[in-house]
């Protein structure tokens, strides 16, 4: 009766499924020397785990006979800081050397005053006549347009009479 509700437990166990106090009866029932030998397969891995466990507080007990107090671990939070600090100087020295070396290759600005002025009157003449024209043809097409768009007005009103 009792390899049944071991078996079932130890079921439970592998689909991660058992409480804290069936795992510490699987473990009682494994390190007792009466254990079915159907499942005698499975005492290695439960003797195990008291071992390590044993281990462990052996080796706790002979840290804290050196010493009064645990030995803190270092942690590397320090490393992590002086890592950021380095990625934003690159970042910045990045930065600065492309709006430096840009400036240096730019060519120069022309003076605000200096935009559309001409010395001859024949060239700002002709200049003129020129932007005029295009001008123009743009809104002659612009014009068109709207008499598409009366068309459509006119059709519209004696379809749907208002």
């Amino acid at each position: 009766m009792e390899f049944n509700k071991i078996e079932d437990i130890l079921e439970k166990y592998f689909q991660g499924e058992t409480s804290i106090a069936e795992e510490k009866e699987l473990k009682d029932y494994f390190s007792s020397p009466n254990v079915a030998q159907h499942l005698e397969q499975y005492k290695p891995m439960f003797g195990y785990f008291s071992q390590v466990k044993e281990q462990k507080s052996t080796q706790e007990l002979k840290n804290l006979a050196r010493t009064d107090e645990a030995i803190p671990l270092k942690t590397k939070k320090r490393n992590v800081a002086w890592l950021s600090i380095a990625a934003s100087v690159v970042v910045l020295l990045g930065v600065g050397t492309y709006f430096y070396v840009s400036e240096k290759n730019a060519p120069p600005a022309i003076a605000q005053s200096e935009l559309g002025t001409y010395d001859d009157p024949e060239e700002a003449l002709a200049a003129t006549q020129k932007a005029l024209a295009l001008l123009s043809n743009n809104v002659n097409v612009g014009i068109g347009s709207v008499q598409y768009i009366k068309e459509y007005e006119q059709s519209k009103n004696k379809i749907f009479k208002q």
